[in-house]
């Protein structure tokens, strides 16, 4: 049996927010750039909250059953829900969406070696 490695997606909103932690989160906000955003074991954190109070977090899991994605999403929203609380930051809708990639298509480079490995 080979190992699925899973892409989980976790996105809020951060909800009531005081003038500190605002000020935090945009102080920091070079660290946490969507174009920094990668999937990762202990999970990215992207957001602007300048632009709005969205946020994402992108976790990296694996399993070897089709149904161990189920329990990768629920240990990215615990995680998820854990950093937010650790620094008192409230939250709202949280949600999650995962990917198998073992079951994503094949992008076009893919495809090509695939066809040339099957000749």
């Amino acid at each position: 049996m080979s190992t699925r490695t899973f892409r989980i997606t976790v996105r809020g909103v951060f909800d009531g927010l005081d003038a500190e932690q605002r000020a935090e989160l945009l102080s920091r906000a070079a660290e946490h750039d969507v174009l920094r955003a990668a999937f990762t074991p202990e999970g990215h954190l992207s957001y602007d909250v300048a632009a709005r109070d969205a946020f994402t977090f992108r976790f990296l899991d694996s399993g070897e059953e089709e149904e161990d994605i189920l329990e990768a999403s629920a240990r990215a929203e615990e995680a998820a829900e854990a950093w937010l609380t650790e620094r008192g930051y409230g939250y709202k809708n949280l949600r999650s969406q995962a990917e198998d990639l073992s079951q994503a298509p094949l992008g076009k480079r893919q495809r090509r070696a695939a066809a040339r490995k099957n000749v």
